[in-house]
């Protein structure tokens, strides 16, 4: 069977499933991937962040993940992923492209492990999808905040909340049965009546938080990047020797 030649779309809606671990946004939508150039040896994606000093971890994680989710894509080739204008840039490139893993590329300076980074910002992602449909049940219908303790997934109705939450339960292993609980802990325990409102109030603190930050980071990249079009989608370059395709942008 013949595979078709991957294209820049292929490499964009690959690149699209990886998050930003703080802000839990789609790479592609933060203005984080810089460039996609396909070539005769597979594609190099650079990516960049709002300011030189964004948490390494960050940085790490997220050029890690778009690392793996590239060389998922059948036929694509050799991988190259580098991170640009980053204080630790040299470091994160140089372990990525050894595969040296977390621990390798940041040594003693890798004080949690990679997994558990993960899993941290898994946590609030979930508490932030959470807040978002219940507060939404709030606002559209008759439910009040008595009826939280009995709130069931199958409560939640269709619709991107839903699925948010559905998709970080699914990555945290919580239960996604119609029956389960809406309000659980991270381990997926039931959480008592009295401690709901709490929760809920914890839950819409990390969502401001992660809303506020997202702002943030939107306007400091478009101002870092105020010369390079930084506003606009990434630079396309198609440097195969079959192809015609000229440079151009992806908005």
């Amino acid at each position: 069977m013949t595979v078709e030649p991957v294209t820049s779309d292929d490499v964009l809606r690959a690149l699209s499933d990886v998050t930003d671990p703080e802000l839990d946004e789609p790479i592609t939508d933060l203005g984080f991937v810089r460039s996609v150039v396909l070539d005769d040896e597979g594609v190099t994606v650079h990516l960049r962040l709002p300011t030189a000093f964004c948490s390494p971890n960050f940085a790490y994680l997220m050029a890690s993940d778009a690392q793996d989710v590239l060389e998922a894509v059948e036929g694509i080739g050799q991988v190259r992923v580098l991170l640009d204008d980053h204080h630790d840039s040299h470091k994160i490139n140089t372990g990525l492209a050894a595969n040296a893993g977390y621990r390798g590329t940041f040594g003693v300076e890798a004080v949690d492990s990679l997994e558990d980074l993960r899993h941290t910002f898994l946590r609030k992602a979930h508490l932030a999808a959470l807040e978002r449909c219940v507060e939404a049940l709030l606002r559209t219908t008759e439910l009040t905040l008595d009826d939280l303790p009995s709130l069931t997934l199958s409560d939640i109705p269709p619709g991107r909340y839903r699925s948010a939450l559905i998709r970080r339960r699914l990555a945290l292993g919580l239960t996604l049965c119609p029956a389960g609980r809406v309000f659980v802990d991270d381990d997926g325990r039931t959480i008592p009546a009295e401690k709901i409102p709490m929760r809920l109030r914890f839950a819409k603190s990390v969502r401001i938080s992660m809303e506020g930050n997202s702002h943030f980071c939107r306007g400091l990249l478009a101002t870092r990047y105020a010369d390079d079009d930084g506003t606009a989608g990434p630079r396309i370059v198609d440097a195969r020797s079959t192809s015609s395709v000229p440079v151009r942008r992806v908005s």
